[in-house]
């Protein structure tokens, strides 16, 4: 592929109006918001590392198997279904992968094929398997992957009213190190090395179905 057309790839994969569906999604940050939790500026910035290391710790792995193997991927989405016992999480991931998997094989119906069809369709085996159909390299498919977390997440803060747009993207900004230093240490994690590296984020995550009031599905 021609580098200025992988490049207006990457942006259009990268772009928030891509039809993944995340934009319903707060990656616990709503539910912790609510538990008074996360009141302020420094504390969202925690919330954010921290969620970042858990999606090197937990997601990258199924990222970077799943491109590097993608006949691997149904064994991979069976695997991530029983690692991701959190059933709100759970839910979630199976939500986004679906709606990324549908979205790819109707934008770029020549490149990801139809087949193989997953019982599960968690989202980081699935984003693996897509960037790998696209011709995505493994370095940037990394980079993607925890710059669509970041995104997210402080996106769901501007919308919860934690911080205004401006704010956000200075905490962005701040944090494009640790986001960096995730992908160093975790994408070459392997299968065996998956591991939940933030309870708490669990448990916020986990409460969010018992909110009186929500905003966001997770």
């Amino acid at each position: 592929m021609p580098v200025l057309e992988a490049q207006f790839l990457l942006w259009q994969l990268a772009d928030s109006a891509f039809p993944t569906g995340g934009f319903a999604h707060s990656l616990g940050l709503e539910s912790a918001w609510q538990h008074g939790e996360v009141r302020n500026c420094d504390e969202l910035k925690s919330f954010v590392e921290a969620t970042l290391w858990q999606a090197g710790r937990a997601a990258l792995p199924f990222v970077t198997a799943a491109h590097s193997d993608p006949l691997r991927v149904a064994a991979l989405d069976d695997l991530c279904e029983a690692f991701t016992t959190n059933h709100v999480a759970n839910r979630a991931s199976r939500t986004q992968g679906r709606a990324l998997l549908t979205a790819a094989r109707r934008v770029f119906p020549d490149r990801v094929s139809p087949e193989p069809v997953l019982e599960h369709t968690h989202v980081a085996p699935v984003f693996g398997m897509v960037t790998r159909c696209l011709e995505v390299s493994l370095e940037t498919t990394t980079q993607l992957f925890l710059f669509g977390q970041l995104r997210g997440v402080l996106a769901a803060a501007v919308r919860l009213n934690i911080v205004g747009p401006m704010e956000a993207q200075r905490v962005q900004n701040s944090l494009a190190a640790t986001a960096a230093a995730v992908v160093e240490q975790c994408r070459s994690l392997t299968i065996e090395d998956i591991a939940q590296s933030a309870p708490l984020l669990e448990i916020w995550q986990s409460a969010h179905d018992r909110l009186y009031s929500r905003l966001f599905q997770s």
